[in-house]
């Protein structure tokens, strides 16, 4: 099976605090479905093997956090092949994609 698909069973794990310095998560208006997308950018960027789990978990397993991954505005080139190879994506499907190859297209002429 691939790379993380034991998320169901693995131990429950928060995502980490430090990904989201700037937000107070604590906060009772605090919605992680709202910020999903920034969530899961961050986890991409810089969070560790227990934020993946986290991720999976929190926001309802591999396909729907594949979803919100395609949401993405902006990631690095690196982050955009880690994210096709994980979930199985073409880069095209990507908004941060798109968006960069329409933004380089624009600027040419």
């Amino acid at each position: 099976m691939g790379l993380f698909s034991d998320w169901k069973e693995y131990p429950k794990k928060e995502i980490s605090k430090s990904l989201l310095w700037e937000y107070d998560t604590t906060l009772p208006d605090w919605d992680w479905n709202y910020m999903a997308t920034t969530v899961v950018q961050r986890v991409i960027e810089r969070g560790n093997r227990n934020d993946y789990y986290a991720m999976f978990q929190k926001y309802g397993g591999i396909m729907k956090v594949r979803n919100i991954v395609k949401e993405i505005p902006d990631l690095s080139p690196k982050d955009m092949n880690w994210v096709c190879v994980l979930f199985n994506l073409k880069k095209e499907q990507l908004k941060c994609y798109t968006r960069k190859s329409l933004r380089e297209k624009l600027l040419r002429y």
